[in-house]
């Protein structure tokens, strides 16, 4: 739950003499969703939250700060079967977001056990797995939880159009680098706030 976005979109509402169905209806979404955002069940995704600033009359820099600064530290995933890699990868993760807490699994069964009793923000996917596939592993954990963020990570750039034909909202190509984790971030469906320069 993000309560701190919860409370300042409500806040922000009210000082505007709006309710919560005439947001709605400025925003072309039902009252019960703008009732998710301000109870902090729910988050915004990030196309929509320019839409929101807009409607309020707020910075949109201010509404995605506050989406992204979670009630708890971010937890982040990598899954891929190479160890050297996923050691390699680990170790750029961890210094472009130090404020994550960061987790690395060879075996997609882990990852999703993970995911079962941990708020996973987001997951970096190789999509072969061995006998596994990425692809599969993005649609369990995102029936898990809808607002992780998933983000394919592979050697052979042809299966982008396979991979966009999933729930992640990123793609990129070994071998990884502390510049593409920045790029990604900022295009993440739900902001994470992850202590890096740019957040």
């Amino acid at each position: 739950m993000n309560i701190l976005f919860a409370e300042n979109l409500r806040k922000m509402r009210t000082e505007r003499g709006l309710t919560q169905k005439q947001l709605g209806q400025k925003l072309f979404v039902s009252h019960s969703t703008i009732a998710r955002w301000e109870s902090g069940s729910r988050l915004p995704d990030a196309a929509m939250i320019p839409r929101i600033a807009k409607c309020l009359n707020v910075d949109s820099g201010r509404l995605f700060h506050l989406a992204a600064k979670s009630d708890e530290i971010p937890n982040v995933i990598m899954v891929d079967d190479n160890e050297v890699i996923l050691s390699h990868c680990l170790n750029i993760l961890e210094e472009v977001m130090p404020d994550a807490t960061i987790t690395g699994f060879i075996w997609p069964q882990e990852a999703i056990e993970y995911a079962k009793t941990n708020r996973v923000a987001l997951a970096i996917l190789d999509i072969e797995l061995g006998t596994a596939s990425g692809l599969e592993l993005c649609h369990t954990l995102h029936e898990i939880n809808p607002c992780t963020n998933i983000v394919f990570l592979t050697a052979y750039p042809d299966y982008a159009l396979d991979a966009w034909k999933t729930e992640a909202n990123g793609f990129m190509v070994k071998p990884l680098t502390p510049e593409d984790v920045r790029e990604q971030l900022k295009k993440l469906r739900y902001p994470v706030l992850t202590g890096g320069p740019d957040t």
